[in-house]
């Protein structure tokens, strides 16, 4: 009988590469398909400027905003990895001060 048979095997190191583009199956994950909050957000930021000043215009800004801010919540707190996870940081701060900017106008 052979020692070998009881080891384990050798746990793999990962690298700051891996935990920064691969997920969990060891995939390099950049970009991805869009899902629904950043849909969403895309098409009532295309009404945003299609329509005229009013009512409904701040309905659809409001509504990109909350799809956007979701999508970005998301990302933080769910992406695949390291790169998705700094892209909703950076999603999520820059709607921030997008708001607070158009609440100071």
């Amino acid at each position: 009988m052979s020692s070998q048979s009881n080891q384990e095997p050798a746990a793999e190191k990962t690298t700051l590469f891996d935990r920064m583009f691969r997920d969990g199956e060891g995939n390099i994950v950049i970009a991805q398909a869009p899902n629904l909050p950043v849909l969403v957000g895309i098409a009532a930021t295309f009404f945003q400027y299609i329509l005229p000043s009013g009512q409904l215009q701040r309905a659809t800004e409001l509504i990109a905003f909350g799809a956007l801010f979701t999508w970005a919540w998301q990302e933080l707190f769910e992406g695949v990895n390291y790169f998705r996870r700094a892209l909703g940081l950076i999603g999520l701060a820059g709607l921030i001060a997008l708001g607070l900017k158009s609440l100071s106008m």
